[in-house]
């Protein structure tokens, strides 16, 4: 009789459909955690998810361009795949704090982040899902005034009618244009002096970043005017943008100029404005930089350097609460470099800037220049101010 043949005993355990099932689920969470642990790492970017994104949902990258915020938002939260509470807690593995019912009304559009704070929150936000840096900052706009609502209140003043009041500004605005600039919201504007051994006016440098509100736009205004007789500032306007036209009076010490586009804008789109104003002899004594803000902006910032051989005795920052009302003051003190700054953060409609005495002896209305943005006009005793 044939031996019978021996039947091999099986090594291999065919897996069932439970553990293949919980094997899928544990490399899943092992990727998340390694994804989590990147994410944490310092100096780690975006998870991977997030910033392939936009590229994968062109729907995304439109509304980033058009607008508007609730929608973009939206999309970008649906887009990455995740639920309020995961961004939620992404965000607080940040140091970042918003409730998902926050998150929730600036989806749906009930609000917006508009507060310091809500600002910051919105940058890390940009982060978790991926998007570029102030892509959903861009979509805000201007600030939504706060309280009972005036009829009319919300409606920015044109160029033209902040100069009204001063015939040689309102005529050489009329020989430039100025149609784009109610359609061109302020996100964010620095303007900073320096100031010589003399303590005279050596610059003043301004950037602004600018939001489309429609197509079109294709060109930034910029209005600086002496009241004492003098010959005005060159103006210098830095890539991608170059001078347009360019209107000087000297006898009242007025420059209106024309900094153009490299093409038109869209709506949604931003620009960066920089540019400029260089004096000439004799240059302008100063004791005081004023913005007055004809229209909200997100940020202002001033800044003032001094040459180390005049530093002055005492410098302040004031802003006001309206066009007409009275400043609040405080202390500034200067820098290992020599210079102050102040900060307005979703200011407008005001007067903001920085005054300082060469001595304790000086007095605030002795003040010379300011600087203002569509400035209706100074307080009494300056003598120089700049339209933007």
């Amino acid at each position: 009789m044939e031996p019978r043949p021996q039947v091999e005993s099986r090594t291999q355990v065919e897996p069932r459909p439970q553990d293949e099932c919980r094997t899928q689920v544990e490399s899943r969470a092992q990727a998340r955690a390694a994804r989590r642990r990147t994410s944490l790492s310092p100096g780690a970017g975006p998870a991977p998810h997030a910033t392939e994104c936009g590229a994968r949902h062109p729907q995304v990258a439109r509304l980033l361009r058009t607008g508007p915020f609730a929608e973009a938002l939206r999309a970008a939260i649906a887009a990455s795949g995740l639920s309020l509470e995961r961004v939620q807690d992404r965000l607080r593995r940040r140091g970042t704090t918003v409730s998902a019912a926050t998150l929730s009304s600036w989806q749906s559009g009930r609000n917006r982040p508009e507060r310091p704070s809500s600002l910051l929150a919105l940058t890390a936000l940009e982060d978790v899902l991926g998007l570029p840096q102030g892509a959903l900052a861009a979509l805000l706009g201007p600030p939504r005034p706060r309280g009972r609502r005036v009829p009319g209140a919300v409606r920015r003043s044109a160029l033209a009618d902040v100069w009204s009041g001063l015939d040689d500004v309102a005529q050489a605005l009329r020989r430039v244009d100025t149609r784009w600039d109610s359609s061109l919201t302020r996100l964010s504007s620095t303007v900073r002096i320096e100031l010589d051994e003399r303590g005279r006016e050596r610059s003043k440098w301004a950037r602004q970043l600018l939001l489309a509100d429609r197509d079109g736009p294709d060109r930034w205004v910029t209005v600086y005017r002496l009241e004492r007789p003098g010959p005005p500032p060159l103006v210098r306007a830095a890539p991608p943008c170059r001078t347009g036209r360019v209107v000087e009076v000297p006898e009242s010490g007025l420059l209106v100029a024309e900094l153009l586009f490299d093409r038109p804008l869209a709506r949604g789109e931003t620009i960066i404005v920089e540019s400029t104003l260089e004096h000439r002899a004799p240059r302008p004594f100063s004791t005081r930089i004023e913005s007055t803000l004809h229209v909200p902006v997100r940020e202002y910032v001033l800044e003032v350097r001094f040459d180390p051989a005049a530093l002055p005795a005492t410098c302040h920052s004031f802003r006001t609460a309206g066009l007409d009302s009275r400043p609040q003051e405080r202390l500034l003190r200067l820098d290992a470099a020599g210079a102050v700054h102040a900060v307005a953060l979703a200011a407008g409609p005001c007067r903001f800037g920085i005054r300082w005495n060469w001595d304790d002896a000086d007095d605030a209305d002795d003040a010379d220049h300011a600087d203002g943005t569509g400035d209706p006009g100074p307080p009494a005793g300056l003598s120089a101010r700049d339209g933007r």
